[in-house]
């Protein structure tokens, strides 16, 4: 059996799965060079209730909308513009391989000066182009939010993020980006989590059943985190993904844990080893304390009332026990921690620690 532990908020919960567990071809590699392209543009939202730019802090602003105005036909010379209906935006979109011209992509819409609120607005056209500097797609329409922001005189509340927005389906694919992939000679699958043991597990697979469907091997390992296949005459490529994507190969998972100092959450594989090591958590507490002692004369005396320093130190140090964990596998280093009663931000400076000694043989990750 697989163990799969999840530590979080002082909560230790093993999760058992089946050791012969499989996963298909498809979900654990994807194909070079099918993959999505980034988009981005520049564009104006009109139609806000007065949660706009601010023309004064926000110049770029006001020079769009004079060169909108001027595309069409509005000159407005030295005329001031004091309107806080328009708020300068970032426009993003991701182009998904194979998309045809009039396909509808969503757009994501950012506020870039000082806008309190998208909402209500509408994005006027706004082309969108990729790395390469040529434009694919034209996004417009209505800015869609999570969020809302009020403010008075004295209090202002604000939930979710109401400077940015969606505009679902606002993008329309202008040029195509079909390829035809059916005739490649080969193509190269890329492991999402590289490991040589999966690579090579991913291999013999395609190749037991290549030999049983062409007659004759056609993958080959390239490196950890990626198998090249070689396209028999016989079918074409996209056929040939589809079948070899349905194969299953067992995953090897790498020794690894992974921590969350943000939630407290520690995420632990099978394959996590730790040596036998001795642990101790003291805590020394120092408490200074600083006093003012008055002395003062007998009556009728030549006396003087004198002021003396009093310094009192309190050193606290608990009776905390030296802790040795033994047994190499992830359930009792899992039972070791929690018998000690110690708290997920204590956990990962233990585990921290055991690495840093050489007896943690796993990789570890703190997020």
């Amino acid at each position: 059996m697989k163990l799969l532990t999840l530590i979080g908020f002082g909560l230790a919960v093993a999760l058992a799965v089946p050791a012969e567990a499989t996963s298909r071809i498809k979900d654990v590699t994807v194909v070079q060079g099918i993959r999505d392209n980034q988009l981005v543009g520049y564009g104006l939202v009109i139609g806000l209730a007065g949660t706009g730019d601010s023309l004064r802090t926000s110049a770029f602003t006001e020079v769009s909308m004079r060169s909108m105005l001027q595309k069409m036909g509005i000159g407005l010379g030295d005329t001031a513009i004091q309107s806080k209906n328009v708020a300068a935006v970032v426009v993003t979109a991701t182009l998904p391989p194979f998309v045809t011209q009039g396909t509808r992509i969503d757009a994501t819409v950012s506020s870039l000066g000082d806008a309190t609120s998208l909402g209500g607005g509408t994005l006027v056209m706004t082309p969108l182009v990729a790395a390469n500097g040529e434009a694919y797609a034209v996004a417009q329409g209505s800015v869609t939010i999570n969020g809302f922001k009020a403010q008075g005189k004295a209090t202002t509340v604000t939930q979710g993020i109401p400077t940015t927005g969606r505009v679902p389906n606002g993008a329309i694919v202008e040029r195509d980006h079909d390829a035809d992939i059916n005739s490649i000679p080969e193509f190269t699958l890329q492991l999402q989590n590289p490991d040589f043991a999966t690579a090579e597990g991913i291999a013999d697979q395609i190749n037991i059943y290549s030999q049983r469907r062409f007659g004759a091997a056609i993958a080959e390992v390239k490196d950890f985190r990626s198998v090249r296949v070689k396209r028999p005459d016989s079918i074409i490529a996209s056929r040939l993904m589809a079948e070899l994507g349905l194969l299953k190969v067992e995953v090897d998972a790498p020794a690894r844990i992974v921590v969350d100092e943000r939630s407290g959450t520690i995420v632990m594989g099978e394959n996590v080893r730790i040596s036998p090591v001795a642990i101790s958590i003291g805590s020394l507490t120092v408490k200074i304390t600083e006093d003012v002692i008055v002395s003062q004369p007998l009556p009728r005396s030549d006396g003087k009332t004198v002021q003396s320093p009093s310094t009192e130190i309190q050193i606290a140090q608990p009776d905390d026990p030296v802790a040795i964990l033994r047994g190499p596998t992830l359930e009792k280093l899992v039972q070791g921690l929690n018998r000690m009663g110690l708290k997920p931000p204590e956990i990962t400076s233990i585990l921290q620690s055991i690495k840093s000694a050489g007896a943690l043989q796993a990789e570890l990750v703190v997020q």
